[in-house]
């Protein structure tokens, strides 16, 4: 890819309508980089998207989109029909998503392609490339989000995709230690930029300001993530048949449901109906209220067969809750079991069932895992901690691929080097230096990284 001027330019491949996706490039908003987004659906950009110019097939009319937000795509004047026309152009080899990310990249000659995520964005960065020459490619980061690898390398389908990506790109974050290791093993032979929080950092002294006041031991709420389908992760059903149980103990308390699918719904109506145990289900609703309900939660419950570092853990842990989560090995670089929260097994009521006593009966160690846990992620995913790191390592592979452009004209990657008999896990001095940087696997009460 030829040298091109002015500002270093990046383009992310991500689910443009995720928050996730937006606090992530919240973070490159101070760098006077050029950045763009490549949204791997036709669903509506998220409105807290910033600084970021939007390639979608079609342009719409966005009143609800901060003005720093540019579109790219073919105008849309109507109110309706643009998801059909994106659906329609998908049925076409050279208007499908795959190619209008080719095109994109060949116009745009981004110093770097980010794939957040690996189903939606990795498996579609990987067709674009296959439709560029080597020299039109850049060098290419994915970042692994919650059930990436765990959960879709044990599946046929998607293992032999899985290894095709990781074997292509140059770069790696992952947000555990135990999906490093799973790359590692499948195929991945790149450098290793460092563990950070999927949506990057935390702004946990603006969250904590949701808190109620007084103890956490005080609170009367049970918050329960409400995923539960057999054909994917959630085993939240699990987790209400332990509160069905229980319903006896819990007549001072509020058990309130989020992100509840409709088998979850009428489950719990026929639990309040059947016991009178006060239960709710929280609107669908900005993350912002997910975060007050766990700043009111004497318990959060999250129950799944996979995750990575699951978000709604960390949130409950900044706001006071204690923490009963799947024991998804991811959870124990974060969770010491009766220490700061309480592992379970996902599949097992029982398991659920005995961990909610304990978090019922202990006052101390509600209050004890709150003051750990304030601790824990203050160190470990504040935002004035981690948006640093993670723009410290666009900087490190920025400079890497001005330095390869200036060795190799033709935008040769490190494939490319380790065909000429460099290693492609080598590094810069400076770029082993930022992999000893990362908010690595600590146990609570050690030290800041």
């Amino acid at each position: 890819m030829r040298p091109r001027t002015g500002p270093r330019r990046i383009l992310l491949v991500a689910m443009a309508e995720s928050v996730h996706t937006a606090r992530w490039i919240s973070q490159l908003g101070q760098e006077g980089w050029d950045v763009h987004l490549f949204p791997v659906s036709a669903r509506p950009a998220h409105v807290d998207l910033r600084q970021v110019t939007v390639h979608s097939a079609a342009r719409r009319w966005r009143p609800d989109l901060d003005r720093s937000v540019r579109q790219r795509g073919v105008p849309w004047p109507l109110p309706r029909g643009w998801a059909r026309f994106e659906r329609m152009l998908e049925q076409l080899p050279q208007t499908n998503r795959a190619a209008r990310l080719a095109r994109a990249i060949s116009s745009l000659r981004p110093d770097l392609v980010h794939s957040l995520e690996m189903q939606h964005a990795g498996y579609l960065t990987l067709e674009s490339r296959r439709l560029l020459t080597d020299d039109c490619f850049p060098p290419w980061m994915y970042s692994c989000w919650g059930s990436d690898l765990f959960y879709f390398a044990r599946l046929p389908d998607h293992v032999e995709r899985i290894q095709a990506v990781l074997a292509s790109c140059d770069y790696l974050i992952t947000d555990c230690e135990r999906d490093r290791r799973l790359a590692s093993g499948l195929g991945f032979r790149g450098t290793f930029l460092g563990i950070f929080p999927g949506p990057g950092g935390f702004h946990v002294e603006r969250m904590r300001q949701l808190r109620s006041p007084g103890p956490a031991s005080a609170r009367r709420v049970i918050a329960l993530k409400g995923y539960h389908d057999e054909q994917w992760v959630g085993r939240a059903l699990v987790a209400l048949e332990a509160i069905r149980r229980l319903s006896a103990k819990l007549a001072e308390y509020e058990v309130v449901i989020y992100s509840a699918e409709e088998n979850v719904r009428h489950a719990a109506k026929h639990i309040a109906r059947t016991t009178g145990l006060r239960l709710s289900i929280l609107p669908e609703s900005a993350p912002g209220e997910i975060v007050a309900l766990m700043g009111r939660a004497r318990i959060a419950v999250a129950v799944n067969i996979s995750d990575g570092t699951p978000n709604t853990m960390l949130e409950a842990m900044v706001m006071g809750a204690l923490p009963i989560q799947s024991d998804t090995i991811s959870t124990r670089e974060w969770v010491t079991d009766g220490e700061n929260g309480l592992l379970v097994d996902p599949e097992d009521a029982d398991d659920v069932e005995r961990a909610l006593r304990r978090a019922l009966a202990d006052d101390e160690l509600v209050d004890r895992a709150d003051r750990l846990n304030e601790r824990l992620t203050d160190e470990r995913i504040a935002y004035p901690v981690v948006a640093p790191r993670v723009v410290e390592a666009y900087r490190l592979v920025l400079r890497e691929a001005g330095e390869k452009q200036i060795l190799a004209p033709t935008g040769a990657s490190a494939r490319g080097r380790a065909a000429d008999g460099v290693p492609a896990g080598s590094t810069s001095t400076p770029m082993r230096r930022a992999m000893t940087t990362d908010n690595g696997p600590r146990h609570p009460g050690e030290g800041a990284p």
